[in-house]
């Protein structure tokens, strides 16, 4: 053989080679916790709860540490920079299909459950002030009493993607948001008409079909049974909810989701996942029936509340 030819075929093993070892320790190399301790910005907001040679639960509880409030929803703007920081150092660098370590899901649920106001802000992606605010060196701002933090849309629906793997973390990231519409809700002034009265349940809705897409999402590349396991578990940790609730005027909120809760419970088995993929317009439904509101209005708002659930749900592709 040629020298030319000799040269040229050691340089093609030589590639092949390479991608061969690549190809084999690719994987391995990928840095634990999904880089987490690594990453520059979790470091300085983590501290001294983040140790070397620390386990990927031990991890994720000091996530947790230095991210939570003293009451869920209020936070110091140092603690609201570490759930950002957080947040982009796991998905802004992997925008499709984030694979989160386990041992990460349940304390990232947890964290972002312990941010209820802004998570639901960035599931229905509307608030103007969240979207400004989503960049990487946009800092948290104070409003209400409390920072508040946003991230970008991609950034926001993988990670949470990624934390429902696990089902028990998703249903806590679901009935998190059930809470927060319910008060949204509750919130509208009762002479309330046009977007005052229209925004906050169509919100609710995009928000719910945006986890609904999620869930889809999720279960889109399991077997059958596989998939059967994930909805079974997210069903029955919500059905676990305590829905015992007073009457609208005791308590409208606890009133409206446990409502929710008891009519989940009352439809048969096979249907529940389809009902579920409604609860924007069956939460709206309550709400109307408890202000006594008009019923032209109240068809209309249903309307637009069902197709503001169908179309978010459509924007998350499996």
């Amino acid at each position: 053989m040629p020298v030319k030819a000799w040269a040229a075929a050691g340089i093609c093993l030589a590639l092949l080679g390479g991608l061969a070892a690549w190809l084999l320790t690719g994987r391995e190399a990928a840095a634990p916790c999904n880089g987490l301790p690594e990453d520059t910005g979790v470091r300085q907001s983590l501290g001294a709860n983040l140790r070397p040679g620390m386990s990927c639960a031990a991890v994720g509880e000091a996530v947790v540490k230095a991210t939570s409030g003293n009451e869920p929803g209020r936070h110091t703007q140092a603690q609201a920079q570490a759930m950002k920081n957080v947040l982009f150092a796991l998905a802004f660098e992997h925008p499709r299909e984030l694979a989160l370590d386990p041992a990460l899901r349940s304390p990232l649920a947890n964290a972002l459950a312990d941010y209820a106001p802004d998570l639901h802000a960035m599931l229905a992606g509307l608030d103007s002030q969240y979207v400004l605010q989503a960049g990487r060196d946009a800092p948290p701002w104070e409003a209400d009493g409390t920072y508040h933090l946003s991230v970008y849309t991609n950034v926001l629906r993988e990670t949470v993607r990624a934390v429902a793997e696990d089902p028990a973390a998703y249903a806590l990231l679901r009935m998190t948001e059930t809470r927060t519409a319910a008060q949204h809700l509750v919130d509208v002034p009762a002479d309330a008409t046009g977007h005052a009265f229209t925004a906050p349940p169509t919100t609710n809705a995009r928000a719910f079909g945006i986890l609904d897409g999620i869930a889809n999402a999720v279960t889109h590349g399991q077997d059958k049974d596989q998939a059967q396991k994930w909805r079974r578990t997210v069903m029955d940790r919500l059905l676990d909810e305590p829905a015992t609730p007073k009457t609208y005027r005791e308590d409208p909120a606890a009133y409206l989701t446990a409502t929710w809760i008891n009519d989940l419970k009352d439809t048969p088995d096979k249907d529940r996942p389809d009902r579920l993929r409604t609860q924007g317009i069956d939460m709206a439904r309550t709400w109307t029936r408890e202000r006594t509101t008009e019923e032209q209005t109240r068809q209309a708002l249903l309307a637009e509340v069902d197709g503001s659930q169908l179309s978010a749900y459509r924007e998350i592709k499996p």
